[in-house]
């Protein structure tokens, strides 16, 4: 099992920053990533890092403005988001596997946490 406690989210206006933090407890996981949900949408994967290599994912709607990076000693995951946008509104969930795939697919990742939410007001 592993548990997942996310903070950070919050109301931000366009053009500004947040920071979101993952931290982890349990058992050792091949991967870590950051996912979003907007009303209507599905749940899609905006930054991954895989805790075997390093490897990192981001969606081509937040490259160059999000940045993902992983803190072992602490066992946290962190996401950077600058220069937001309308439409990064969302709930933000951080979430962890252990076996292999595609970095970033939310349907291959076994637990999430509880959500975080977003908001960036134009």
């Amino acid at each position: 099992q592993v548990q997942l406690v996310e903070s950070g989210g919050g109301l931000v206006q366009a053009g500004g920053s947040l920071r979101l933090s993952c931290t982890a407890s349990g058992r050792a996981v091949r991967s870590v990533g950051w996912f979003r949900q907007a009303p209507g949408k599905e749940r899609e994967g905006v930054s991954c890092i895989s805790s075997v290599d390093g490897r990192q994912y981001y969606a081509d709607s937040v490259k160059g403005r999000f940045t993902i990076s992983r803190d072992n000693a602490k066992n946290t995951v962190d996401l950077q988001m600058n220069s937001l946008k309308a439409e990064d509104t969302a709930v933000y969930y951080c979430a962890t596997r252990i076996g292999r795939g595609r970095l970033c697919n939310p349907y291959e990742y076994d637990w999430w946490g509880q959500g975080t939410q977003v908001t960036v007001s134009s």
